[in-house]
C-alpha cells in the first residue's frame, strides 16, 4: 500500500507554521523569557481565552518550542535563540513578515500561477512605490522588515564569507546590504578588509546602528544610494545578498553591467542566493523560495547555469557556485582582464 505519510504531513504543514506565527505575533515567547508561567498568568496577561491559549501552549510545546512541567511553561533554547524578539539571532521580525504579509498572498498561489503575476495588489490594494516602498512606508514597518531580514542573514552570511578566501579584496561594497550582515561578517573574518554598505536613504540608521556593535567598525561605513540608479561606490568587491532573486532579467542584466563597469579589472562579484539544481527539482527550500517569488515580487530563484549564463553575458568569468550548508549559497565570478 502507497504510504500517505507524505501527503499528511503537508496537509498538517500549514498549521505547524500557524501556530508558531500566532505564538510570535502574541508574544508569548518573550513573556516567557522573563520567566516561565502558567496558562492562567499568562491568559490573564494577554486576555485570552484561557481554554483556547492552553492548546496553543500545548501545541507550542508538542512542537518542541517551549517546555512543559506541570503547569509551568518555559521556552525551550530554540525558542529563546530565535522566537524571542529581544535575542541577537532572532527570527520574530521575519516570521512576523511571514505571518502579516506572506501568508496572505501565498493563499492566493493559485491565482499567482493563473495569472503569473505576484499577490500583492490582489491582497492588499494599489501599492504606490512598490512591494519595497511598502515595507519602507513608515519607521515602525521598515524596523520590523528590516529585523527580521537581519536574523534571517546571520544564519547564512559567516559561511558565505568563509566559503571563498577573500583575502586578496580589499574593499567589499554590499549593494542592497540592509543591515549590513554580509559587509559586517567579511569585515569580521578578514581583518583588513573594509567595507560599504550601500542602501536607500532610509535604511542607513538601521544599518549604522549594527555596524555600530561590530568589532569591525571602525573599516566598516554605510553609504545612501540607488544601486539601480546612483553611482557605485568605489570596491574591488561587490555583494549581492538575496537581491537578484527579486528581479527579472532585465533589471538583472541592467544591474550587473552597473557592477561590471564600477569594478576594477581583477574586481569580483559575490553572490548569495538559494541555488536550485540544474534539473530544477530541488533542493526543496529552494523550489517553495521560488513559489515565494512569484507571490511577491517579479523574480524567481534560478540554478547555476542561469546564473553563469547572467554573468557571463555581462562580462564575468572564473564562475565558482559552492553550496554552505545554509539557506542561501554562494557565486563568485571574477571580472574579465
Amino acid at each position: 500500500m502507497c504510504d500517505p505519510a507524505p501527503v499528511l504531513d503537508l496537509i498538517e504543514a500549514f498549521r505547524r507554521s500557524k501556530a508558531m506565527f500566532t505564538a510570535v505575533s502574541l508574544g508569548l515567547f518573550d513573556l516567557l523569557d522573563q520567566q516561565p508561567a502558567t496558562a492562567v498568568s499568562l491568559a490573564a496577561s494577554l486576555q485570552a481565552d484561557l481554554s483556547a491559549l492552553t492548546r496553543l501552549l500545548d501545541a507550542c510545546a508538542g512542537l518542541g518550542l517551549l517546555s512543559k512541567s506541570g503547569d509551568l511553561y518555559s521556552n525551550t533554547a530554540t525558542a529563546s535563540t530565535f522566537l524571542v524578539s529581544s535575542s541577537p539571532q532572532t527570527l520574530a521580525g521575519y516570521i512576523l513578515y511571514s505571518d502579516r504579509a506572506l501568508f496572505p498572498m501565498w493563499a492566493d498561489l493559485k491565482g499567482a500561477v493563473l495569472e503569473g503575476t505576484n499577490r500583492w495588489q490582489p491582497t492588499f490594494g494599489p501599492l504606490p512605490g512598490g512591494i519595497f516602498a511598502h515595507f519602507f512606508r513608515d519607521s515602525p514597518s521598515r524596523a520590523a522588515f528590516l529585523h527580521g531580514m537581519h536574523g534571517l542573514g546571520l544564519l547564512s552570511s559567516p559561511k558565505i564569507v568563509r566559503i571563498f578566501n577573500l583575502s586578496r579584496f580589499n574593499t567589499i561594497c554590499d549593494l542592497g546590504g540592509a543591515t549590513g550582515h554580509l559587509a559586517i561578517a567579511a569585515c569580521e573574518r578578514y581583518g583588513a578588509m573594509r567595507g560599504i554598505v550601500f542602501e536607500l536613504p532610509q535604511v542607513i540608521p538601521h544599518a549604522q546602528s549594527y555596524i555600530d556593535k561590530s568589532p569591525a567598525a571602525a573599516r566598516l561605513r554605510a553609504l545612501p544610494g540607488d544601486f539601480f540608479s546612483d553611482p557605485l561606490p568605489p570596491a574591488d568587491l561587490y555583494a549581492l545578498g538575496r537581491i537578484l532573486h527579486d528581479w527579472p532579467e532585465d533589471r538583472i542584466r541592467a544591474l550587473l553591467a552597473r557592477i561590471h563597469d564600477a569594478l576594477p579589472p581583477g574586481g569580483a562579484i559575490l553572490i548569495a542566493e538559494t541555488l536550485l539544481d540544474d534539473a530544477h527539482v530541488g533542493p526543496v527550500h529552494s523550489l517553495m523560495q521560488s513559489l515565494n517569488m512569484l507571490v511577491c515580487t517579479e523574480g524567481r530563484e534560478r540554478s547555476v547555469p542561469e546564473y553563469a549564463a547572467l554573468l557571463e553575458s555581462a562580462g564575468f568569468s572564473q564562475i565558482d557556485a559552492r553550496r554552505t550548508g545554509a539557506p542561501l549559497d554562494a557565486l563568485l565570478a571574477i571580472r574579465k582582464q
